[in-house]
């Protein structure tokens, strides 16, 4: 009787899928990406003059966008090939934080949410790497929110040569049985309103931050809401 694919063996093909699939999706990327920067950036030159204020904020918002994505397609194709190219440089995590936090509750429609944080440190780190992460373990405190409006607290401490952050939410948990599977490869929390998506969020982002020298983890997770730690070198 055949006793199956052993774990090592499971775990390189879960893998490989993975790598295929940030491969192909940050390919496809790329076209589209380039041609929204390059229309931002004609738009910018021929019409700079004309537009108001509030006009030359969007368009340059666009453009910004447009490249930090871009920047993040490469990454992935880089990480997707088994050569990760990381880009260091200081990040205010802060101002990040609350950029990407207004994005997500825009782009979810969650504006009853809201987040709290004191003072965060400034990393040497890949910003677009980095975002990438946090918008996905923020993004998902707002797609599995409980019954009360979201809530988010981040929270910095400095262990040894690491900075330790802790991102906590009030949304309904984790049941102890799915726990240790959340950052498996296209694996989904078993429940009647299903989120829609790959489901390669965690999976990514625990990948982006061992690039990143760092680690992702499920530090408490029960019927009052979940943290999630991620570690960085200082």
């Amino acid at each position: 009787m055949s006793s199956g694919p052993t774990p090592t063996a499971v775990s390189s093909t879960s893998e490989e899928r993975i790598r295929r699939f940030l491969a192909t999706a940050s390919h496809d990327l790329q076209s589209p990406l380039r041609h929204i920067a390059m229309y931002a950036e004609i738009l910018l030159d021929e019409l700079g003059e004309k537009l108001d204020s509030e006009q030359l904020e969007s368009l340059t918002a666009i453009l910004q966008k447009a490249q930090t994505a871009q920047r993040l397609t490469k990454a992935l194709m880089s990480f997707a090939a088994g050569t990760p190219q990381v880009s260091p440089a200081p990040v205010e995590l802060g101002p990040l934080v609350d950029g990407l936090w207004t994005e997500l509750k825009t782009e979810m429609g969650a504006h009853d949410a809201s987040i709290g944080h004191g003072t965060l440190p400034t990393l040497n780190s890949d910003a677009a790497l980095l975002s990438t992460v946090l918008k996905n373990v923020l993004g998902n405190a707002l797609l599995y929110r409980g019954v009360a409006d979201p809530r988010v607290d981040l929270a910095a401490e400095r262990s040894g040569s690491d900075w330790l952050i802790h991102i906590s939410d009030n949304g309904r948990g984790i049941e102890p049985i799915h726990q240790e599977r959340i950052f498996e490869p296209f694996w989904k929390l078993p429940q009647p309103d299903a989120v829609t998506g790959p489901g390669l969020g965690l999976t990514a982002s625990r990948e982006l931050l061992s690039a990143l020298g760092g680690e992702l983890m499920l530090s408490r997770s029960d019927h009052t809401g979940s943290r999630f730690t991620i570690r960085l070198p200082a």
